[in-house]
């Protein structure tokens, strides 16, 4: 239940690893502070979500936010009615936003194409609005969702007096800021990759990729499409309450800006970057939009002045008001001509890159005794005499 082939354990050893060493690594790049590194893990997660469905099946859905947001309203009431321990913060968010996912997929996956996904999107404004209207008790509305020392926390106070100030989320009395919370946030997306591999390999994995090929064809055959389908979205959706429950665990506060449309074309903007249909590509489009988001916005005049120290005084200022355009608040413009590029010369994301370089420099030479030209023909045998 739990093995994988020999090549999948590679790629799961490797990755895990990847993830584990991020602040060594991220250190040279000015990324290794654990708030970022946090929104590295969660957002990976939610794209890694996304990507069962969008990448396996091809439906492409705008209301991912939807269930980012009820995952963070779900482990805030958590904290507030029973326990500040994260766990069942987390496990709450994964079952009330798959049941949501559950309600808005069973609707939406009547239709395909287009319509699917303004269904999706119709639902995720629909629930945007909610929370900062009619949903304002349980929502707070535009302030907010956040804890108070009124809180019952009904788990937490049988056990213990309550204190003077705000409790802070924790994981069996490991508080969940700073390292230890990015490592919890790892933790969960090295098991959500665990759980993306297996269904990528599995029968059900397969379906999803028929679907994707050609899903008429597999209705003519006499398969029933759309259970496959559902399970797909509710699993997705399950990912994303999950990223949203991280989200909580490491800044416990929920708003209705997380359910914004803005927030599910962000996750379809890191998907299609990595490269749909691959499992590390839409964790490193995460990677990329975020790292640009909190590390080149932070750019400015005296930060470019430091840069291009080595200009002459002359041509300084034009250099540094000319690359003021593509930092700071001109960030967007960066990840736009990124996004372009990307679209344009490889459609299949930076993993299509990779692949590209492994095929053009691992390649075997032709003159090598165990490589094989495509185009050489095939020793004929000779009949016998």
């Amino acid at each position: 239940m739990f093995a994988l082939p020999k090549k999948q354990l590679i790629i799961f050893v490797i990755f895990a690893l990847v993830v584990l060493t991020m602040p060594l690594w991220m250190s040279p790049l000015g990324a290794a502070y654990p708030g970022l590194l946090q929104k590295f893990a969660i957002y990976g997660l939610l794209a890694l979500g996304f990507n069962i469905l969008f990448g396996l099946t091809g439906y492409l859905s705008f209301g991912h936010a939807a269930f980012l947001g009820v995952g963070s309203y779900t482990a805030v009431w958590s904290f507030k009615l029973l326990t500040m321990d994260a766990v069942p913060a987390i496990i709450l968010a994964a079952i009330l936003s798959g049941l949501f996912a559950l309600l808005i997929g069973y609707v939406s996956l009547r239709r395909s194409g287009i319509y699917f996904s303004i269904l999706t999107l119709a639902f995720a404004q629909m629930s945007y609005n909610l929370a900062y209207s009619v949903l304002t008790p349980i929502t707070n509305g535009e302030t907010s969702l956040q804890l108070s020392l009124q809180d019952p926390r009904i788990i937490d106070l049988t056990f213990m007096e309550r204190g003077q100030g705000l409790p802070t989320v924790s994981l069996l009395g490991i508080d969940m800021s700073g390292y230890s919370g990015f490592y919890f946030c790892a933790v969960v997306l090295i098991m959500g990759f665990f759980i993306a591999q297996k269904i990528t390999i599995s029968p059900f994995g397969l379906m999803l990729k028929g679907i994707k090929s050609n899903q008429n064809r597999m209705k003519y055959t006499g398969f029933n499409t759309r259970p496959y389908m559902l399970s797909a979205f509710v699993i997705s959706g399950i990912y994303a309450g999950i990223a949203g429950g991280l989200l909580a665990v490491t800044d416990p506060l929920a708003g209705a800006e997380r359910m914004q449309w803005t927030a599910s074309g962000e996750v379809v903007l890191m998907t299609v970057l990595g490269g749909a249909g691959t499992l590390f590509g839409p964790i490193m489009g995460a990677w990329i939009v975020k790292y640009f988001e909190n590390i080149f916005s932070a750019f400015n005049d005296t930060v470019l002045h430091n840069i291009f120290a080595f200009v002459p005084e002359g041509f300084r200022e034009w250099v540094v008001s000319c690359a003021g355009l593509f930092v700071g608040e001109g960030w967007h413009l960066t990840l736009g001509l990124v996004f372009v590029i990307v679209v344009v010369f490889l459609p299949g994301g930076l993993m299509e890159g990779y692949r590209r370089i492994v095929s053009k420099f691992g390649a075997g030479k032709p003159n090598q005794p165990n490589s094989s030209a495509p185009d050489s023909p095939a020793p004929v045998k000779q009949p016998a005499e």
